[in-house]
């Protein structure tokens, strides 16, 4: 039997931080192994016990849930999932270019919750449906025109299709079925094309695909 995947739930209202954690904690699965109450706690926790994933309110007192999630993705391979009370938070694109592999509304359902946390901890990104990649795409295209970036010219033809595909908001599946090949290969393609972008998951290839341009937002999204 695989081992569970061990959870650190950050969040500066107990209650909530409990309610997530209960919930968690009641999956076969799933292990919360520690709460913290602001992001130096969170920080210190995630050190001590190496958690999988880190569940990570963006406002907290003392250390914001921003500067936490840097400091955990740049000392560890642990995948953070955001929290936050609006599907428009200022903060998010912020966590996600601090190194966090997706972001949650607070008012999820349950279930999404811990979908979300077993997706994550599986290796991929996620953002809630109701805060999909036109978050990412609105941000990025206020934030500054698009860069150049030479990493993208080390892609092959194919990874560069891929990434725009995954950049559009696609998943594997709907990819091969687009590139007329097969998931596996996707999921090569995707893995080949995070590796020479030095990028940790989807989520930041989505937000290197708009910043440079190489897909640009839509009218209306």
């Amino acid at each position: 039997m695989a081992e569970p995947i061990r959870v650190l739930v950050a969040d500066d209202q107990e209650l909530v931080r409990g309610g997530f954690a209960l919930i968690l904690d009641a999956q076969p699965d799933i292990t919360v192994v520690g709460e913290a109450a602001d992001g130096a706690e969170a920080i210190a926790a995630a050190e001590r016990l190496r958690p999988d994933v880190v569940l990570m309110d963006v406002r907290m007192p003392h250390v914001d849930g921003i500067a936490a999630t840097a400091a955990i993705c740049a000392a560890s391979d642990t995948r953070v999932l955001v929290l936050t009370t609006f599907d428009l938070d200022e903060y998010v694109y912020d966590a996600l270019r601090a190194g966090a592999s997706g972001f949650l509304l607070k008012d999820m359902r349950r279930d999404d919750l811990v979908s979300a946390v077993r997706v994550v901890a599986g290796g991929e990104a996620l953002l809630a449906p109701t805060v999909t990649r036109r978050l990412i795409a609105d941000v990025v295209s206020r934030a500054a025109p698009p860069r150049a970036d030479g990493r993208l010219a080390a892609l092959t033809g194919r990874e560069t299709e891929t990434l725009k595909a995954v950049a559009r908001g696609l998943s594997n599946a709907e990819i091969a079925g687009e590139l007329y090949v097969t998931e596996h290969t996707v999921k090569t393609h995707v893995s080949n094309l995070l590796t020479k972008l030095g990028l940790r998951d989807r989520v930041q290839a989505v937000v290197l695909a708009y910043e440079t341009g190489l897909v640009v937002p839509r009218s209306g999204e």
